[in-house]
């Protein structure tokens, strides 16, 4: 029988028994220390190999901390979002907004367009109706200029002329640059008080070529529709056809300010109220250009303003250049071949439009 003292050590002068401390070698195997070697672990099974060392106390890791990120690291990189950071960043968002509003720490340039109001508030709205209700595809983006100035020329339909604002939007959303439109509207819009105010907010001015020019010479992009109320007033019998341009003011523009002309072509626009008849007296006594008939109005009431969910296809046309018939933005030939150029693109691409969304309605 082995002694109890060469077992556990050679006691010392106190009475204490020098434990012998046992450190691991980086090859795994134990090293001696005080002279002594550590105490054996159980045998060896040979059916089983060798068996795993006993692990002491000091062999055995600690428990650490998480690890703070580096010095210098995105401190989010390494914490991750919880549930609800994503909605006290929205709150707070929100609130840095409205402080902003409140105090008047904001800029609108001197057509009255407030380009973080559209941001925030306008298109938010617009994107859950062109992206969601009416599934819009939009296609041919690289045709509008991705800095400079450029003259967006489009079809005109719907009864409200909602395809304005959805064509603004989603210009905005979509284009790398992400450009603002900014709409030319008729006289009848700037005199409505609660519209007129929501149409200068959003980027908007009277459509006249003072204004239109001004906007293309300080390097925006301009959306107009020639139509008018002529468009967005026919029948459901005419739709996609469309109407007289007018005078081709929108031509003499871009002729005077050398802007490339971007015809579009809007399909979808036309089944959201389909207008069935005009009743004109009513119009009249009203001073509206036209009172609509449709499925839904005045039938239904307010229910009746509801849009009704169909497919839309936007088509932005290669642009049509005129920097170099800047000195004929007076001649009423160039102007009138030119519009009419515009009006015939609009026309075919509507026609090949209609043909790849057979189904007003479908996905």
């Amino acid at each position: 029988m082995t002694p109890p003292d060469e077992e556990r050590g050679r006691a010392g002068a106190n009475g204490r028994y020098d434990v012998p401390l046992v450190v691991a070698r980086p090859d795994g195997e134990p090293a001696r220390r005080n002279g002594h070697h550590p105490p054996p672990g159980p045998a060896a099974d040979p059916a089983r190999g060798a068996a795993a060392p006993r692990p002491t106390r000091r062999e055995q890791p600690a428990e650490r901390e998480p690890a703070e990120p580096a010095a210098g690291a995105p401190r989010d990189a390494a914490v991750p979002d919880q549930p609800g950071d994503v909605w006290d960043r929205r709150v707070a968002s929100g609130l840095a907004f409205l402080r902003r509003r409140l105090s008047g720490d904001y800029q609108v340039d001197e057509f009255g367009f407030d380009p973080e109001l559209t941001e925030s508030v306008f298109h938010p709205m617009l994107r859950l109706l062109y992206r969601d209700w009416f599934r819009t595809e939009v296609n041919g983006l690289e045709h509008v200029p991705a800095d400079g100035a450029g003259l967006v020329v489009g079809n005109h339909s719907g009864t409200v002329a909602l395809d304005a604002l959805i064509l603004s939007a989603a210009l905005h959303d979509q284009h790398p640059a992400h450009r603002h439109l900014r709409l030319l509207g008729a006289d009848l819009v700037f005199r409505m008080p609660v519209v007129s105010e929501l149409a200068r907010k959003t980027g908007g001015t009277v459509a006249c070529n003072p204004d239109a020019e001004r906007l293309l010479r300080s390097g925006e992009v301009v959306g107009v529709f020639p139509e008018g109320f002529k468009g967005v007033g026919k029948l459901y019998a005419d739709r996609y056809k469309l109407q007289r341009f007018g005078r081709g003011g929108f031509v003499s523009a871009a002729l005077r300010t050398g802007t490339p002309i971007v015809p579009v072509a809007i399909v979808g626009g036309e089944e959201i109220y389909p207008m069935l008849a005009d009743i004109k007296p009513l119009a009249r006594l009203l001073k509206l250009p036209y009172f609509p008939v449709t499925p839904t109005f005045p039938w239904l009431g307010p229910l009746g303003m509801v849009p009704l969910p169909s497919k839309w296809l936007i088509e932005f046309c290669p642009p049509i250049p005129t920097a170099h018939l800047t000195d004929s933005a007076d001649d009423p030939l160039v102007v009138f071949n030119l519009a009419d150029q515009v009006r015939e693109t609009i026309q075919q691409t509507l026609h090949s439009l209609l043909e790849r969304r057979p189904d007003p309605f479908g996905p």
